[in-house]
């Protein structure tokens, strides 16, 4: 199939989670411990580790542990490739919307001068 992209998939799936989206939100803003970005959220804390692990696996988090303390970051370069794979969508479709658009006008023009 074409366009198929592993480390794509697992960042679209990623972020198909609210609370994972929430993550990844709050450490726009800078590094964060696990406990830090459990405390919004009303689940436990294995819970809140799971959905780091998605958010590691997809390439869109690291973490760094330094004694007991696990500090997670985001990795812009990951959504940057997320950025990168909508917008050639999003040019892809603009372009086929022009183009209609020139079809439909031109269409439109034949039937006046009948």
């Amino acid at each position: 199939m074409l366009n198929q992209n592993p480390k794509l998939d697992l960042m679209f799936q990623a972020l198909a989670d609210p609370t994972r989206r929430a993550m990844i939100d709050r450490l726009s803003r800078g590094p964060a411990s696990v406990s830090e970005l459990a405390k919004p959220f009303d689940m436990s804390l294995p819970a809140v580790v799971q959905h780091l692990q998605a958010l590691e696996a997809s390439g869109l988090v690291s973490s760094q542990k330094v004694g007991r303390v696990r500090t997670c970051q985001i990795e812009p370069d990951a959504l940057s490739q997320a950025e990168q794979w909508l917008n050639e969508r999003r040019t892809l479709w603009v372009q086929r919307l022009d183009r209609l658009g020139e079809y439909l006008a031109a269409t439109e023009d034949e039937e006046e001068g009948k």
